[in-house]
């Protein structure tokens, strides 16, 4: 080839490396465009945000409580003597009230009640002994008379229908020739000396301690 057709092959190729001088350069501009930054890359993991345990507030727990029983006074109530046995063959039986107290005084009201089937005769005094502890009989005098819980009317005969009571006032007397007293554990009563006795504790009471003893006649109505 001459230099004529060397030149000619030179202007053939200079377009065509315009032309991809200009491609590269259109691809080298628009990269921003076709891939944006940041794009394709993974995004990172979003942290963890920690999370309290919401709050329980444990419920109040009472401790059982023992049973107490409530505390206050302690009564100590006047012992009633009980009879024992049933009605004695006489058909009279007589029974001991709560005691009575009256300017350092003791005195209990003595029933007798026809507890048989018949009529039942009464005219006299209550039959009334103090008994030891081992039941032996005490140097007590019982007197037939009256004490500050009432005057002796003395004796009224009266019968008693089945059922029907009278009464009398035995009272605790101290007389100016006392000396030490005695202290009885029980007082044996019968309605008369001969009727079938009953026996009644004296336990726990100061009725105990005796000088002598005072009681009116047996009567429909308590003396005054």
């Amino acid at each position: 080839m001459g230099e004529t057709g060397e030149r000619a092959r030179m202007w053939r190729l200079v377009p065509v490396a315009v032309a991809v001088a200009v491609v590269l350069a259109a691809l080298a501009g628009c990269s921003g465009f076709l891939v944006p930054a940041g794009e394709g890359e993974p995004e990172p993991a979003p942290s963890a945000r920690a999370v309290a345990p919401p709050s329980v507030t444990p419920p109040s727990v009472t401790p059982p409580t023992a049973d107490v029983p409530a505390q206050g006074p302690d009564p100590s109530p006047t012992p009633t003597p009980t009879p024992t046995g049933d009605c004695p063959a006489s058909g009279a039986v007589v029974t001991m009230g709560e005691v009575q107290t009256g300017m350092m005084s003791r005195a209990v009201v003595l029933t007798l009640t026809n507890c048989g089937t018949k009529p039942y005769r009464v005219d006299g005094y209550p039959s009334v002994q103090a008994l030891g502890e081992d039941g032996e009989r005490l140097p007590v005098k019982v007197n037939p008379g009256g004490s500050m819980f009432g005057h002796d009317k003395g004796p009224e005969a009266r019968t008693l229908k089945p059922g029907a009571t009278v009464r009398s006032m035995l009272a605790w007397v101290s007389t100016q020739e006392g000396g030490e007293l005695i202290m009885a554990d029980a007082l044996e009563l019968a309605a008369a000396p001969d009727a079938g006795a009953r026996v009644y504790r004296l336990e726990g009471h100061d009725i105990r301690y005796m000088d002598e003893l005072n009681m009116t006649a047996w009567r429909a109505e308590l003396p005054e």
